[in-house]
């Protein structure tokens, strides 16, 4: 007799917490698209902040304006964690030309993230077109030493999944002048990754691995409008020269911190759920998607609980990290930190595919998690969130390694987002407002359905 009374009991419990999560998700949207702060936030962050390359003095003032920030949201803690990061800096603006039977085109470029500099004067030779770097095998040194390797792969574009696109040409960039220096080229220059025809170059980190230094060579982006310029030229024209010149240098590292705020959870306080983005960006512009955006998101999951007197279960901390864009450790310094404290991270959370209108999650868990977040679907549909995939979450989580932990990364729509990606119209006017806070309250969601319903 008992076991039919146990399942009217049960089905009432769960309408009960079905109609709980429906409202407070509700409450989270009607909060965040009517009070929240993030696009007040992000507005200082660009506009009076600015850029903030790791080791710069507006990486600085993005610290001590988003410790400030919240600090004054009352949270259970709020602090920096030091960690020591790379400092280079660009100098003078970049300049380039074609020269074609004594014609010259001025081509909008800018050095790659960690590029040496040319000489004083610049260099100016004959320029190699390839679209891979096992292409340089097949030419060998006899074709490349003495000359420029101009790296012209553009991203697919037949792909949706546009980071699908800019995972399959990034080596160019990320190793292209580390290779070309093997076989004597004496500088390198890469098409930049970009989805549109434009003229706006985009940086990047490149590495020159484990070559000698006397080996470095200059490296930059151009634009994709110039990349096809420079095609058509060069067949035309196979002896044309290009010039280039730079002034860009590495100095020594300096001290620079992550932003850590959080609330204390009420019944398992020493399980932490984290929620973050990287404080830092490229020098070009004010980074408002890579990744201010993230960072406000992140800080608001925070407010919104906050202001809707909601009492996780678990810690929720955010983590505003720094040097993710060339070097990571931020991140490498949270983990280690989090190791020595003997921390244990139950969730994680990253935002860093810019502020467009979110779509979904990428998630990194075994299938009993998946599932259990695919089961809160239907939560997120009124919203018009639809994607629950599996798949990579974000660089600044991915070092996390606890007993168990469940990853997930922020999926905006991407179509976008490689027109601003590290270039110098990646600026606060470029972000719409109620696109980023449609993004933090998704996020807020997220974790608290995590927060209540725990990780299996």
């Amino acid at each position: 007799m008992r076991k039919f009374t146990i399942i009217p009991f049960l089905f009432t419990a769960i309408i009960y917490a079905q109609s709980n999560d429906q409202k407070m998700l509700s409450d989270i949207y009607k909060f965040s698209l009517t009070n929240s702060t993030c696009y007040s936030w992000l507005d200082d962050l660009s506009n009076k902040v600015g850029a903030r390359l790791s080791g710069s003095e507006g990486a600085a003032k993005g610290v001590a304006y988003t410790k400030q920030q919240l600090e004054t949201l009352g949270l259970d803690k709020v602090y920096l964690q030091e960690v020591m990061v790379p400092k280079w800096v660009r100098g003078e603006k970049e300049t380039a030309y074609i020269l074609d039977n004594k014609f010259k085109i001025n081509i909008p470029i800018c050095a790659l993230g960690g590029s040496i500099a040319t000489p004083k004067n610049g260099i100016r030779a004959e320029v190699i077109e390839v679209q891979s770097i096992k292409e340089l095998e097949t030419l060998g040194m006899a074709k490349i030493k003495g000359k420029i390797v101009f790296y012209n792969r553009p991203m697919e574009p037949e792909n949706i999944e546009t980071f699908v696109s800019y995972g399959r040409c990034g080596d160019q960039r990320r190793s292209g002048a580390r290779e070309a220096a093997k076989y004597g080229a004496v500088a390198t220059i890469v098409r930049s990754l970009n989805l549109r025809q434009d003229d706006f170059p985009h940086t990047g980190a490149q590495s020159y691995g484990d070559l000698p230094k006397e080996q470095y060579i200059p490296t930059a982006a151009i634009s994709t409008n110039a990349a096809s310029l420079l095609s058509k030229k060069l067949k035309e024209n196979s002896q044309l020269q290009f010039f280039m010149k730079q002034s860009c240098q590495q100095l020594e590292d300096v001290l620079s911190y992550n932003v850590v705020g959080e609330i204390t959870g009420s019944e398992h306080p020493e399980k932490i759920m984290l929620v973050g983005g990287h404080l830092d960006s490229w020098d070009l512009a004010d980074g408002s998607h890579d990744d201010g955006a993230g960072c406000v998101q992140s800080m608001s999951v925070l407010e919104i609980f906050k202001k809707l007197n909601y009492k996780p279960k678990n810690t929720i901390r955010v983590v505003l990290f720094m040097n993710e864009e060339n070097g990571g450790r931020g991140a490498n310094k949270y983990e280690e930190l989090s190791k020595t404290n003997a921390e244990n991270h139950i969730f994680a959370l990253e935002s860093d595919s810019g502020g467009f209108s979110p779509r979904g999650f990428s998630f990194e868990c075994d299938e009993a998690n998946f599932q259990k977040a695919n089961s809160w679907k239907y939560l997120f549909e009124p919203y018009l969130i639809h994607s629950f995939v599996k798949g990579g979450t974000g660089a600044d989580i991915n070092p996390l390694t606890s007993g168990k932990i469940v990853k997930a990364g922020l999926k905006p729509d991407s179509q976008r987002y490689f027109d601003h990606h590290h270039a110098a119209n990646d600026t606060f006017d470029a972000v719409n407002k109620r696109e980023l806070e449609l993004g933090a309250a998704t996020m807020a969601s997220l974790i608290y359905l995590f927060d209540q319903y725990g990780i299996d």
